[in-house]
């Protein structure tokens, strides 16, 4: 008699040993056609494996995340066996699964996106056809004889220890794999290829370069449509398309993957600055600088130089070694070094726009996301052991008020100790069980990814959502009782003694470029008033009108608004469409009935209009809407 329990304790006997999918037909013929795979005491396996013992199984669905990442395994497959029946002499080599689908590396004639088609239409013959995808275990002999002719699947054999090796097997076509996959081909329903790039076996520059083609699928049509039109809407808010058609930023060959802002690119980036040092002000910080080049000795001191040298540029100086920051901790470490300090002066927030380097492989560059120079927002807060969860709170809701003013929302994970780290297991437990205690007291849910931490403290991840409903990464809060001790660190405490304070590094923004460039998608360009590059676009109607334009832009440019005046001799019309292009939230237009009036003609960027504004109207109801930094551009005129 076979035993096996179910994730809701209840269980089903069997007389004989069943295979997963018979225990999934014992629940019900519906949820077993459902089923594509089953975790086996914690093991995830094949539906057609079979149960020789009492177990706890619970059953993997369509519904389910893990169930779509095991179908676009088996995708990859069909996709590989589609190439090989086209392009006999083809030789594969790894086809994993990633974030939102699949690729397989192939060493074949080099392809473009036009034979898509062709492949596709045979991975739908592949499909139709419902091939068994059956796991087999051969001998580490056997499979060496069975892939005789394909080399890179001889080096990946020859690289495996004695003993059984599992392929898969669907029809003509198999593929060493450890699974599990679907039980056949059939249960790839909606799939798409993406497209192809090179890629170097096993990423070695002088190993072969290989055809990597990616592709995703889903189990229905509609998940699949609504995924390419998200992608889509993704590419139309592109950073650096959005970031050009404004003018923005740019990059430039002479600098890889350090951007260059333009004027009405930092028109934005300071309205990003005076809105972080205002909320900062009120939080109790105080703002400060620390050089961008530091001595080999400090880099020593902090850890970075042994934990962190391979993402460090370096230069040498009258016979010394430097290193330009990656990070701005050392610096800050310094500064709070350099006089005496009582527990009275804790906490001390001390926060810093501080310009790091880090060197990045040019392949993962990535516009103002993946960059090698970019600011941090960084502050480091020297505080008492007693003074941990409140600073914690204190930084979370600071996020909370920042992140708002945006439009958005966030999640947070806590990352714990890594292998590689500096400390002992003392001050990691206390930081970690501090910042444990912070998120418990904030209410807020959280995840944990174990040894996800920085190498010198465990770490708050704070992940915000966009427009488009995708994360981001961008502030994390760090404890760290290591950099104190390495720079030997002190307070005096009540009982005149001195102490060690307990540090928290924190960032907000985090990369503020990489927060720009979220910030530009997010928007789509269509920034709120406060943030827009260019605040007002003021249309007079004809060349005889422009002294009134010019008359009003200076009324409002001594108000501090972003002005821009449209001089050109066009028709009103293609103005207003230029402006609307440019998204200049606000539209004003100036013609003879506003002069004789002293009023505006006011059109949003939504389309709405508004004519005979009273000017004094006009300011007050702009001026207090970006006091408030609304998101929205209604106005009661």
């Amino acid at each position: 008699m076979i035993n096996i329990t179910l994730p809701d304790g209840s269980s089903k006997q069997f007389d004989q040993p069943p295979t997963g999918f018979e225990v999934a037909q014992r629940i019900s013929e519906g949820f077993a056609r459902n089923c594509i795979a089953m975790e086996l005491d914690g093991l995830k396996k094949d539906l057609a494996s079979r149960i020789t013992r009492d177990s706890r199984v619970r059953f993997i669905t369509t519904k389910d995340d893990e169930g779509l990442d095991i179908m676009r395994h088996s995708a990859a497959h069909v996709m590989a066996q589609a190439i090989l029946r086209l392009y006999p002499d083809a030789k594969l080599t790894i086809g994993p699964v990633v974030e939102e689908g699949f690729y397989y590396d192939i060493d074949m004639e080099p392809i473009s996106e036009e034979a898509f088609a062709r492949i596709e239409a045979e991975m739908q013959k592949i499909v139709k056809e419902k091939l068994p995808i059956e796991r087999q275990e051969v001998s580490k002999v056997d499979a060496l004889s069975l892939y005789e002719g394909e080399p890179y699947k001889l080096e990946m054999i020859n690289d495996l220890q004695d003993g059984t090796i599992s392929l898969y097997r669907q029809g003509e076509f198999a593929d060493l794999c450890r699974g599990p996959h679907v039980p056949n081909t059939g249960f790839v329903r909606a799939f798409k290829l993406m497209k192809v790039s090179g890629a170097y076996w096993r990423a070695d520059q002088t190993k072969a370069q290989l055809q990597r083609i990616y592709g995703t699928a889903y189990f229905d049509k509609k998940d699949l449509n609504a995924y390419l039109t998200f992608l889509e809407e993704a590419r139309k808010r592109n950073h650096r398309r959005i970031g050009t058609a404004l003018d923005l930023f740019s990059f430039h060959d002479e600098a890889p993957g350090m951007p260059f802002f333009h004027p009405k690119g930092m028109e934005m980036w300071n309205a990003l600055l005076d809105y972080w040092r205002e909320e900062h002000r009120a939080a109790g910080y105080v703002e400060t600088k620390t050089p961008i080049l530091l001595q080999r000795k400090l880099w020593e001191r902090s850890g970075h130089w042994e934990n962190y040298r391979e993402n460090m540029y370096t230069a040498t100086i009258d016979e010394v070694e430097y290193a330009i920051k990656p990070m701005n901790c050392p610096g800050g470490m310094l500064l709070f070094g350099r006089k005496h300090h009582s527990y009275r002066d804790l906490p001390l927030r001390a926060a810093e726009i501080g310009l790091v380097h880090r060197h990045e492989l040019s392949g993962v560059l990535n516009g103002l996301f993946r960059v090698r120079a970019f600011h941090q927002d960084d502050a480091h807060i020297f505080m008492t052991p007693e003074q941990i969860q409140e600073e914690i709170l204190g930084v979370l809701k600071l996020v909370e008020r920042v992140y708002s003013t945006f439009g958005l929302g966030f999640h947070l994970e806590l990352s714990t100790r890594p292998e590689k780290s500096i400390g002992n297991d003392d001050q990691w437990d206390m930081a970690t069980n501090g910042l444990k205690a912070a998120l418990n007291a904030y209410g807020a849910d959280y995840k944990i990814n174990e040894g996800d931490g920085a190498f010198y403290g465990p770490k708050i991840d704070i992940h915000i959502k966009d427009a488009l409903g995708r994360t981001w990464q961008c502030g994390t809060i760090q404890l760290d009782m290591s950099l104190p001790e390495r720079f030997d660190l002190t307070y005096i405490g009540k009982d005149n003694e001195r102490h060690r304070p307990i540090m928290i590094h924190r960032v907000v923004y985090g990369s503020i470029e990489r927060f720009f460039g979220i910030l530009v998608e997010h928007f789509a360009g269509q920034f709120p008033l406060w943030l827009a590059p260019v605040q007002i676009g003021i249309l007079p109607l004809n060349d005889d009108l422009i002294p009134f334009a010019q008359e009003v832009a200076n009324r409002l440019d001594r108000n501090g608004l972003r002005t821009e005046v449209d001089y050109r001799s066009e028709s009103l019309n293609k103005k207003v469409r230029d402006a609307q292009l440019n998204k200049i939230p606000l539209i004003v237009t100036c013609g003879a009935k506003e002069k004789e009036a002293g009023t505006v003609s006011v059109r949003t960027l939504d389309g709405q209009v508004r004519h005979g504004v009273p000017m004094a109207t006009f300011e007050e109801r702009v001026l207090e809407n970006i006091r408030l930094r609304k998101l929205s551009l209604a106005f009661d005129w």
